[in-house]
């Protein structure tokens, strides 16, 4: 594999990779429990052929962590997912997604 090839096929699976990294930095998780949180979620769902679903697992997982951690609650999660789908159907073509476009609003 060459230097120039790129691991993560969209900027959001490098964040979600980097989160679970910096959980594990700050010593909020522990690699053990990193690795076997993205193996139970990889395990409920399946693995695609392709890998293509690898960089949700790797969500799911840290949402079941943060959860798991108290450091926050599935229906939080729930809500701010919903919130930014909502901002990114009302934010035009080429313009930045920001939580502010949500029509609905109220994310404090």
């Amino acid at each position: 594999m060459s230097g120039e090839e790129n691991s993560f096929a969209e900027p959001w699976q490098a964040q979600a990779f980097a989160l679970a990294l910096a959980l594990q930095d700050k010593g909020l998780v522990s690699p053990g429990e990193w690795a076997a949180a993205l193996g139970r979620e990889r395990a409920r769902v399946g693995v695609a052929a392709d890998g293509s679903d690898y960089y949700h697992g790797v969500v799911a997982a840290l949402e079941a962590l943060l959860a798991e951690k108290g450091l926050a609650d599935h229906a939080r999660l729930a809500e701010l997912a919903a919130a930014w789908h909502r901002a990114a159907r009302a934010t035009p073509h080429g313009a930045p997604i920001l939580l502010e476009n949500d029509p609905v609003g109220q994310h404090g």
